[in-house]
C-alpha cells in the first residue's frame, strides 16, 4: 500500500491549514520534512517542528505534527497530520515536499476508502461522513450524526438477521428433510417475512422527509415585471438581497441565495420579469427566467392582486403544476386588491393573499413552500433514510422478499422461495457495504473531497 497526501482543509486562506498522510511512508516522509530521523512523537501527541525544503537548511514553516500510528488512526493506516499556517503558498509546497519524498496526491475519500477498507466503519457510515460535511442545516448535520453513529446498521441488523434465519431453515429443508416444509412452518415463515416487508416499507417511507433534509427544494419566483417578487424574495430570505425599485425591468438576472424553512434547506431564485422585450440583456434574463422555472422543485408565480390579469400573467401561470405550484397575490394592502374580480378557480395552483410591504401571509407562504412535499417537521422526526441509494436498496429488497413471500403462500419449493431471499439480503448488504462491488464503491467514493 502507498502513502497518500492531501490537504484536509479547504482551499483558500485561514489561520491553519492541514496536510495530511496516510501510509506506511507517513512518519518517515515527516522525519525527512523536519530533518530529524529519530522524531517519533508519541501517539496522537502534537510537536512543534521546524519544517524545512528538502535539501536546505532554510525553513519554510513552523508547524504542529500530530502522529496517529496504525491501527488506532482515521484510517487505519500510520497517519500524520501537519497544521501549517493557512497560508495557499506554504500549503502547496509542504505538499510538493511529500510528492517529492514518495507520497501521491489522493483521490476523492481516498482517505475514508481506506478507512472502509480496514474496518474502522461500514460504508453506510462513511457516506455519513460526507453528508455531515455537506449538511446545510442542523437536522441535516444531526441525521448525518445519527448514520454515522451507526443507526442506520442497527435497524438493518435486525432485517439481516431475520432474513438469515429464514433462509437457514430453507436450506436445512432442501438439504435434510425428503418431505416439503409443514403447512405450519410455512405460515410462520410467511408471517416472518411479511413482519420483515413492513419494517423494510416503513424506513423506507421516510425518505420522503430525509431526502428534503439532504438535498433541499428548488423553489424560483417568477411574474411578469414589477409584480413584487423581488420584495417577496428579500423578506423571505430577511434581507435586501435583490435590488427593488418601481421601475419594470430592474432585476435583469437570477439571483440565489439558501434559506431554512423547518430544517429543511431551501435555495430561493429571483428571477427577471417574464414580458416581451427588443432590450437584449433584459431578454437574456427572460431565457434565464425559463431555465431556472424549468430547474424548480417549486414555483411561486407572483400575481399583482391589485390589477386585472395581463397576457404576461397568463403565460406564466400556464407553466404552473396544480397541486404544487404556489400563486402569491401580492398587494393585498392596495385599497384596489380585490380577490373577487380574480376568481381563485381561474388559478389550478394554489392561491395565497400576501403583502410584500405589510409581511401579511408571509408565514403562510412558508408553510406553503413545504406543503406539497408532505409533513416537514425536522426537529421531531425519528431517523430518517436520506440517501436515494439506501432507498433504492430498501425498496429493491423489499419487492424480493413479497416476490418470495407470495411464492411460499402459493406453494413453490424452497429454491424458489430462496431466490428472492438472497437476493434480498445481497441487497442490504450493499447499504452497509458487505456485498458492494468495487465499481459502485468507486462511483460512491467520486462524491467525497479530497482530503476526507
Amino acid at each position: 500500500m502507498d502513502t497518500i497526501v492531501a490537504l484536509g482543509t479547504p482551499a483558500g486562506r485561514s489561520a491553519i491549514g492541514v496536510v495530511r498522510l496516510s501510509g506506511p511512508a507517513s512518519l518517515s516522509i515527516a522525519r525527512s520534512i523536519v530533518g530529524d530521523s529519530n522524531f517519533r512523537p508519541g501517539p496522537s501527541q502534537s510537536v512543534l517542528k521546524s519544517i524545512r525544503s528538502n535539501g536546505s537548511s532554510s525553513i519554510l514553516d513552523r508547524a504542529l505534527l500530530t502522529f496517529f500510528p496504525a491501527p488506532n488512526s482515521y484510517t487505519g493506516e500510520d497517519v500524520v497530520e501537519i497544521s501549517c499556517h493557512g497560508s495557499p503558498v506554504i500549503l502547496r509546497q509542504v505538499v510538493d515536499l511529500t510528492l517529492a519524498l514518495g507520497a501521491r496526491l489522493a483521490g476523492p475519500g481516498e482517505f475514508t476508502l481506506r478507512a472502509l477498507g480496514n474496518k474502522k466503519f461500514n460504508l453506510s457510515q462513511a457516506e455519513a461522513i460526507r453528508d455531515l460535511i455537506n449538511a446545510q442545516t442542523d437536522a441535516a448535520a444531526q441525521q448525518a450524526l445519527r448514520q454515522l453513529m451507526g443507526e442506520l446498521s442497527a435497524r438493518l441488523e435486525g432485517s439481516q438477521q431475520r432474513l438469515i434465519h429464514t433462509i437457514v431453515q430453507l436450506e436445512s429443508a432442501i438439504e435434510f428433510v425428503e418431505d416439503d416444509l409443514p403447512q405450519l412452518r410455512r405460515q410462520e415463515i410467511a408471517e416472518e417475512l411479511k413482519d420483515v416487508a413492513t419494517d423494510l416499507s416503513r424506513l423506507a417511507s421516510t425518505f420522503e422527509l430525509g431526502h428534503l433534509l439532504r438535498d433541499g427544494l428548488k423553489v424560483t419566483f417568477a411574474g411578469r415585471p414589477n409584480v413584487g417578487k423581488s420584495s417577496l424574495f428579500n423578506m423571505l430570505l430577511a434581507s435586501e438581497r435583490a435590488i427593488v425599485t418601481e421601475i419594470p425591468g430592474t432585476t435583469r438576472d437570477t439571483i440565489t441565495e439558501r434559506i431554512s424553512l423547518n430544517g429543511v434547506p431551501v435555495v430561493l431564485t429571483d428571477t427577471a420579469g417574464v414580458r416581451e422585450s427588443t432590450d437584449r440583456i433584459e431578454k437574456m434574463g427572460v431565457e434565464r427566467t425559463q431555465q431556472a422555472m424549468a430547474d424548480a422543485d417549486l414555483l411561486v408565480i407572483v400575481i399583482d392582486g391589485s390589477e386585472d390579469l395581463r397576457p404576461e400573467d397568463l403565460r406564466v401561470l400556464s407553466q404552473a403544476r396544480p397541486g404544487r405550484d404556489i400563486v402569491a397575490l401580492n398587494k393585498s394592502d392596495v385599497p384596489s386588491f380585490d380577490i373577487l374580480e380574480r376568481s381563485r378557480s381561474s388559478f389550478e395552483a394554489r392561491t395565497i393573499n400576501v403583502s410584500a410591504v405589510t409581511g401579511v401571509g408571509l408565514e403562510t407562504l412558508r408553510a406553503a413552500i413545504l406543503g406539497p412535499f408532505g409533513s416537514v417537521d425536522a426537529s421531531s422526526a425519528g431517523f430518517l433514510i436520506t440517501d436515494a441509494r439506501h432507498y433504492d436498496l430498501l425498496v429493491r429488497t423489499r419487492v424480493e422478499i413479497q416476490s418470495s413471500l407470495e411464492l411460499l403462500q402459493g406453494g413453490a419449493s424452497e429454491e424458489l422461495v430462496l431466490v428472492g431471499l438472497h437476493n434480498g439480503l445481497g441487497f442490504l448488504g450493499q447499504i452497509t457495504g458487505e456485498t458492494t462491488t468495487d465499481e459502485i464503491l468507486t462511483e460512491i467514493f467520486a462524491t467525497f473531497c479530497i482530503g476526507k
